[in-house]
């Protein structure tokens, strides 16, 4: 699997609920149509083990056979549909690409 990591963290005028809500709801909604998509794991950031990783609500891996399948993702109408959906939201977000390897099965 080829992964997009995406860590992102809510405006500051929202709750982290208001955020997890509208990201696994109405955003989620133009993210399940990327073209090539074949798994997305979500997980709702519930604390953080060091300072430095504080102020992170949520983060996202979505997972696609190859990199070529991915860059077709990202190059898709779809893809230009879900980051208009998220237009100037004033959070923050980290994201990443690689292959993943399975550590422990």
């Amino acid at each position: 699997m080829y992964n997009l990591i995406l860590m992102a963290s809510r405006p500051e005028d929202w709750t982290h609920e208001q955020f997890i809500e509208w990201w696994r709801g109405e955003h989620a909604e133009h993210t399940y149509p990327l073209p090539g998509l074949r798994r997305w794991l979500h997980t709702d950031v519930k604390e953080a083990f060091e300072e430095r990783s504080q102020g992170w609500d949520g983060v996202s891996i979505l997972s696609f056979d190859t990199k070529e399948d991915l860059d077709a993702a990202l190059a898709s109408k779809e893809w230009a549909a879900a980051v208009a959906h998220v237009g100037d939201m004033r959070g923050h977000r980290i994201a990443v690409t690689g292959e993943e390897r399975i550590m422990v099965d």
